[in-house]
């Protein structure tokens, strides 16, 4: 009898930054952490600092999607609800984060951040799109989808 062998992908915890193996199948469920036991894949963004986010787009083998804000800013506000809507909606496909460029100073120069809000897709450990300014739900769906698909290729 032949073992069907499924594909483990690594997914990085946002709140302790341990490296988890997860069968790629199972990316729509509930995962736990296998060291802090947080959930590996939250509907809602986190909110990353810097070594959160340096391990998400080194070591997670799932696209990373940034949304680089500010509390001051309207358009990010404004914009919020439908990152987090699009972030439910696209759960297990890509990982969607924010980083307070007020408080993320150094990765906002790091990454030549001009204006905000500005989106920013990673996968194999660099930056494969950005777009600049506010998105509505369908727009930023779009979006993601067609960096998504540019990633795989």
């Amino acid at each position: 009898m032949t073992e069907i062998t499924v594909p483990k992908m690594h997914l990085v915890c946002t709140h302790c930054n341990a490296t988890n193996r997860v069968p790629a199948d199972k990316l729509q469920a509930e995962l736990n952490c296998g060291q802090c036991h947080a959930s590996l894949l939250s509907a809602r963004p986190d909110n990353l600092g810097e070594a959160a986010f340096n391990a998400q787009i080194a070591k997670s083998d799932l696209p990373v999607v940034v949304d680089f804000w500010a509390p001051w800013c309207g358009p990010c506000r404004m914009m919020a609800p439908a990152y987090e809507k699009v972030s439910q909606d696209m759960q297990g496909h890509a990982r969607f984060v924010k980083v307070n460029t007020e408080v993320e100073q150094g990765l906002a120069a790091k990454f030549n951040i001009r204006s905000i809000p500005t989106l920013a897709v990673f996968a194999g450990g660099r930056e494969i799109a950005r777009q600049p300014g506010a998105m509505s739900a369908n727009d930023l769906m779009r979006w993601v989808s067609a960096a998504l698909l540019k990633a795989s290729t």
